[in-house]
C-alpha cells in the first residue's frame, strides 16, 4: 500500500501506517486524515498529533496510552473536564489509534490497559 501526496510515493504497511517516518509531513497527516473520515485537523486535533509525536521521538519511542493523552490534553487545554470520550470527538475511531496514524507512527504493539 502506499499513498501519494504532492506528487511524493509514500510506503505504508497494509494497515495505512507510514513505512518511513521521515515521509510524515503536515501535508501527509492531512491526507492520511482524510482518508480516514477526518475533514479537517483542528488545533486540538494538532495539539494531540504534536503530543504523540513528541513521545514518540524524543522519549525513546514511547507510544501513550488513552490515559496518558487525556492527562496530557488536560493539562495542555487547561481543561479537567476533558476525558476520553470527550477525546474521540477529534479522533472517532479511537484516540489513540487513528492519532497514531495521523500522525505518521508505528502501529501500536500495546494490549491496552492501564
Amino acid at each position: 500500500m502506499a499513498y501519494e501526496v504532492n506528487g511524493k510515493t509514500i510506503e505504508t504497511t497494509e494497515k495505512g501506517y507510514l513505512v518511513n517516518l521521515d515521509d510524515w509531513n503536515e501535508d501527509v497527516a492531512k491526507f492520511i486524515a482524510a482518508q480516514d473520515g477526518i475533514e479537517e485537523l483542528t488545533e486540538r486535533h494538532w495539539d494531540i498529533i504534536n503530543f504523540l509525536r513528541d513521545e514518540y521521538l524524543n522519549n525513546a519511542s514511547n507510544q501513550p496510552n488513552m490515559r496518558n493523552i487525556v492527562k496530557a490534553m488536560q493539562k495542555l487545554w487547561d481543561d479537567k473536564k476533558v476525558n476520553a470520550k470527550s477525546l474521540y470527538e477529534f479522533f472517532p475511531k479511537s484516540p489513540d489509534k487513528q492519532a497514531t496514524l495521523v500522525a505518521g507512527l508505528p502501529e501500536s504493539r500495546r494490549k491496552g490497559g492501564y
